[in-house]
């Protein structure tokens, strides 16, 4: 059974509010009510690493370092470094999904056998995409694992979602069926904007301008990134239209965390948690930079199956610097304010209400679809409180 009316409704709209197709920057998102704390965000990872041990070893070098943090972290910048924990567990739950089916096979990122006709389709973006997902994964991977542990270094709670380890495995050959996953990968509705924001010269999201998708039909309904089973692998087309899909879903993800870490990173006080925030984040720039240019790759079709259309952004009606597919670094736009000069930049970098406006994004995705309320509960909760940090 699909959940339901999760969070605040937003004037104006019909659907189902976690359904809602707006950009990362939207105020709507900004605007998500304060839940309830879910206790259960515990200490899996104490059984993994050992934190009296782990907070030695950090002592031991903040003294050789000259630093003097005695082992602690400000609430809020606990806060900012649970919350993206908790975001990197998802991305790595959902890419572990991608590289079962379509990426490169091997003990570095283990889970799936490999499923030839959807690597295939994918291969048609670019010859070395299972070797760039299976990367992609392991990075994300490396993330989280590491963010846990600068955490529990340091006294704190890690951020644990395994509770709500809930949804099904996709059925087809090569994927683990019956591993429980966190996201949801097939019924997607996937936002393109970021495709003409980063073209425009004129706008910026940081002043409430929008934009126009790269792929409309992808904002219209809810289709997969990987074949649900076997009788996903044909037609031909509607395989291809699946990959197609997952090829624009990797950069409307990792656009997100290019945006994400230098938003939160405006909120951090010790200039170690800092360090952490500038040295992730431009890793998740390489990602989108990489998956942008992949996707401007995607062959051109309609879906025999649903009527998805892909079309060619070199083509009229697209044919405009806004859609070219080989403008796959960040034209310069406006910044700060209007009166100083264009600058190529990341974008959006607004701090207020970034970590809420991430999950909202990701929730309006369908990422979480099948998700129950607590899920909801503990994931609004840990970006309001990421949101609350002051430096």
């Amino acid at each position: 059974m699909k959940t339901k009316n999760i969070l605040p409704p937003v004037s104006g709209m019909t659907r189902s509010p976690w359904r809602l197709r707006h950009e990362i920057n939207s105020p709507d998102y900004r605007n998500v009510g304060r839940r309830s704390f879910v206790k259960g965000l515990g200490m899996a990872w104490a059984s993994v690493l050992s934190a009296s041990a782990l907070m030695t070893t950090a002592t031991r070098a903040n003294q050789k370092a000259g630093r003097n943090t005695g082992g602690t972290l400000t609430k809020g910048d606990a806060a900012i470094l649970r919350f993206l924990a908790a975001l990197e567990t998802l991305e790595t739950d959902f890419w572990q999904q991608y590289n079962e089916l379509g990426g490169i096979q091997d003990k570095e990122v283990p889970g799936g056998s490999g499923n030839l006709a959807y690597t295939n389709a994918l291969k048609k973006l670019d010859s070395d995409m299972d070797q760039y997902i299976h990367d992609n994964t392991e990075d994300e991977f490396t993330h989280f694992t590491f963010i846990n542990a600068y955490l529990v270094a340091h006294g704190e709670k890690p951020a644990d979602l395994d509770q709500f380890r809930m949804l099904p495995s996709s059925q087809a050959s090569g994927a683990n069926t019956q591993k429980m996953r966190l996201t949801n990968l097939m019924e997607l509705t996937v936002d393109t904007t970021w495709w003409t924001r980063y073209r425009s010269r004129t706008k910026n999201p940081d002043f409430g301008d929008t934009f126009p998708p790269a792929v409309p039909g992808l904002a219209k309904g809810e289709f997969p990134a990987i074949p649900r089973s076997n009788a996903d692998l044909m037609p031909d087309l509607h395989l291809q239209a699946i990959a197609n899909t997952a090829g624009f879903h990797f950069a409307s993800i990792e656009q997100g965390g290019s945006s994400l870490y230098p938003s939160l990173a405006q909120r951090v006080t010790d200039p170690e948690v800092l360090r952490i925030l500038l040295s992730i984040g431009p890793t998740e720039t390489m990602h989108f930079q990489t998956w942008q240019d992949k996707a401007g790759n995607a062959p051109p079709l309609t879906d025999p199956t649903n009527g998805l259309v892909f079309p060619d952004l070199n083509k009229p009606p697209f044919d405009t610097e806004d859609f070219n597919t080989n403008l796959i670094m960040p034209e310069p736009t406006i910044f700060l304010d209007r009166k100083f000069p264009v600058c190529s930049i990341i974008r959006p970098t607004e701090t207020n209400g970034a970590a809420t406006g991430a999950a909202a994004f990701l929730t309006a995705s369908g990422l979480f679809e099948g998700q129950s309320q607590a899920f909801f509960d503990a994931l609004f909760t840990l970006a309001n409180e990421a949101d609350d940090a002051r430096p």
